[in-house]
């Protein structure tokens, strides 16, 4: 049973599903449980990296975090200003409470307000940043993040590349040993009142034979 983020949230906070598989739980999330008197249990299963993408054509290979963190606040707003093209950067975001957004806020910006999106930097789904990116009117201006393995294996596209941040690459190696300085990873997330069957579950997933699986 699929949803995005935060529908995943809402239905085990509600009792309609008694496990989820998800990115780190937002603030206004965590709330949400604390309003609905819910304890949620958050049980690490895998590294995963959070990534910064351009278009393939783009001439800029990596950035600093800092570099990352002056763009989405609106300090860099030219290419040639980390080493690319005379023109205006296209820094795409997704909408609060996505679990890229989750991401972006505390591992990136951490309490650094972004800039206001314009209208069309607002993109609703994973699929759509990476499309925009790979091929807005064949623009190589544009700038968006997402997670490693969704960006790379269940969305991949060739038309995009993933930037270098403070010059480690992101790779299966760079994420599973912890060099890749954006690290998260994705959560099984209960309720603390989960009853046996669902702590059975748990369980398999996190078995020797559940995490070759992951």
């Amino acid at each position: 049973n699929y949803t995005n983020t935060h529908p995943a949230y809402e239905k085990l906070v509600n009792n309609e599903t008694d496990l989820i598989i998800v990115t780190e739980p937002s603030e206004e999330e965590l709330k949400m449980a604390r309003d609905a008197g819910v304890e949620l249990t958050i049980t690490k299963v895998v590294n995963e990296g959070f990534v910064f993408f351009v278009n393939v054509d783009n001439p800029v290979d990596g950035l600093s975090l800092e570099e990352i963190v002056d763009i989405y606040s609106g300090e860099i707003n030219y290419w040639n200003e980390v080493g690319g093209n005379d023109h205006a950067i296209i820094p795409y975001q997704r909408p609060v409470n996505s679990g890229s957004q989750t991401g972006m806020l505390s591992l990136v910006m951490k309490g650094v307000p972004m800039r206001e999106p314009l209208t069309e930097e607002m993109i609703e789904t994973m699929g759509g940043i990476i499309d925009i990116v790979a091929d807005y009117d064949n623009n190589i201006d544009g700038i968006g993040y997402s997670y490693y393995y969704y960006a790379n294996v269940m969305y991949y596209t060739p038309d995009i590349k993933f930037l270098a941040i403070n010059g480690v690459q992101p790779t299966y190696e760079t994420i599973g040993n912890g060099t890749y300085p954006l690290m998260t990873a994705y959560y099984i997330v209960t309720r603390s009142d989960a009853d046996e069957e669902t702590l059975h579950f748990k369980d398999l997933l996190l078995s020797s034979e559940g995490m070759k699986v992951a």
